[in-house]
């Protein structure tokens, strides 16, 4: 398991996550619920693909989003899109940009 994901598991852990407008829609739309998304993104063996961000950041550091595909509890396969974001020193949180069910 790599790195980045354990550190996403982490924080979804920890209850340090959050969701985008866009993210609440798609999964109001989907029928899903927060505790569905986070079981998702536990379950996960893997980080499904890599992107590299468009936003240009005022620090010019990079910025990655990771798309994560896996199921809930229930057997339901979510997908979800999201970056790692550094508040402090010490708190990193997860913030989801996209959360729906996978095709």
């Amino acid at each position: 398991m790599s790195d980045i994901l354990i550190r996403i598991k982490r924080a979804v852990l920890a209850g340090r996550y959050a969701f985008s407008e866009k993210a609440r829609i798609e999964m109001e739309a989907n029928s899903l619920t927060e505790l569905d998304v986070a079981e998702s993104i536990l379950n996960a063996v893997a980080i499904y693909k890599r992107l590299r961000s468009q936003r240009e950041s005022q620090t010019r550091s990079r910025e990655y989003l990771y798309v994560i595909q896996s199921t809930n509890l229930d057997g339901l396969m979510i997908c979800t899109k999201g970056k790692l974001v550094r508040e402090t020193e010490a708190e990193t949180y997860y913030f989801l940009i996209s959360s729906k069910r996978a095709l």
